[in-house]
């Protein structure tokens, strides 16, 4: 997508029937992605929430109806933000934005979190930017975290 295109969509806890097209979009977006059994898991676990951006509408243009995501994990009174992605094809519309947002809010109503962590590449910047912009900040630093480019990974907290 070369210009802004308005999206309609909305946000919801993944469902049993969305496993492929999570599992496509991570793998789509992560060179170590996690597998289908790993987010069937996550439907078992009530310590863990998936929230996907689902299109109102899928089109020609727009065939994807998971365009995003991201997961929580509750462990021992935080939360543990993971696996956030967004199609590259719909990135710069506020999606992972929302979903982040939601999953904060459903974090802190649904587990009592108050306090959040999160690890990321250090050289992607935008996604450290939407962090920031949540009241996250960098408390440490993982040598050599990520493979596949090898990367640091910033961690991050919103307390």
């Amino acid at each position: 997508m070369t210009e802004k295109t308005f999206l309609s969509y909305h946000i919801r806890e993944m469902q049993q029937e969305d496993l492929d097209e999570v599992t496509a979009l991570e793998a789509a977006c992560f060179s170590m992605p996690w597998r289908y059994r790993d987010f069937e898991e996550v439907l078992k676990n009530p310590d863990r929430v998936y929230l996907v951006a689902e299109a109102d509408c899928v089109t020609p243009d727009m065939p994807d109806r998971i365009l995003g995501g991201c997961m929580l994990t509750h462990i021992a009174g935080e939360g543990e933000i993971t696996n956030v992605a967004v199609h590259e094809r719909y990135r710069n519309h506020g999606i992972a934005s929302e979903v982040l947002s939601e999953l904060l809010k459903r974090g802190a109503k649904q587990y009592g979190i108050t306090a959040f962590t999160l690890e990321v590449r250090s050289k992607n910047l935008s996604a450290r930017r939407l962090y920031e912009k949540y009241g996250f900040v960098s408390k440490g630093v993982r040598p050599h975290f990520y493979e596949k480019p090898k990367d640091d990974a910033v961690i991050m907290w919103k307390e």
